[in-house]
């Protein structure tokens, strides 16, 4: 029997995911690319990753109904992890190009795009980590890989007791976006752990560590 914990990957046809299944496994988890609702459910981790535009994500996680198995597994604490676009559905909405899309609604707060002279933002950057953050411990200065023209430009959510205060992540790229929260048993980050290398896998590493 494995002793590595047990980590769903949501598949919901969200592109080539591939990497972030290899990359979990590197860093010590049971990854597994899955629509399996029970094994989703019953996983000691779940990974929401996204790509592409919010109304074709949040159509595709609906269509599944994998936004009621999400807020489930929160209500009952259990440990999920957004990336990119699977951070920024997690918002109340997100306005692409006047598309107004409803979200997850998990955060309150809209994604918008950035004000950057040149999008979208594509490369390595550097972040700006929380106080005692759990995912970026030993690597707060390291440089994570981005690829995005939208974002979580501000946070609203203030009173979350009995719960530890959020800790969040900021990036710089035009203005300041989240670039990654830990709030209770719902993380995320809007670059890609998975494209960003060594960094990338401790990140994942110490979420892991967390289940």
């Amino acid at each position: 029997m494995s002793s590595r914990p047990l980590v769903a990957v949501l598949d919901y046809g969200s592109g080539n995911v591939h990497s972030a299944v290899k990359a979990l496994d590197a860093a010590g988890a049971d990854a597994r690319l899955t629509a399996d609702r029970a094994l989703i459910r019953d996983a000691d981790g779940l990974v929401v990753p996204g790509v592409g535009a919010f109304r074709a994500v949040m159509d595709a996680l609906r269509a599944i109904r994998a936004d009621e198995i999400i807020d489930r597994r929160l209500a009952g604490g259990r440990a999920v992890l957004g990336i990119c676009v699977g951070m920024q559905v997690m918002f109340d909405r997100g306005v692409e190009r006047g598309d107004d899309t409803e979200g997850l609604g998990e955060w309150p707060g809209v994604v918008t795009e950035l004000d950057a002279p040149v999008l979208p933002h594509m490369g390595w950057d550097t972040v700006r980590a929380g106080d005692d953050s759990r995912l970026f411990a030993g690597i707060e200065d390291e440089r994570f890989y981005f690829v995005h023209s939208f974002a979580a430009q501000q946070w609203h959510l203030n009173d979350t007791a009995p719960l530890r205060e959020p800790i969040l992540t900021w990036c710089d790229y035009g203005s300041p976006f989240l670039a990654a929260v830990e709030n209770g048993p719902l993380s995320a980050t809007q670059f890609h752990p998975e494209k960003s290398g060594d960094a990338g896998i401790r990140l994942l590493t110490n979420w892991i560590a967390t289940l």
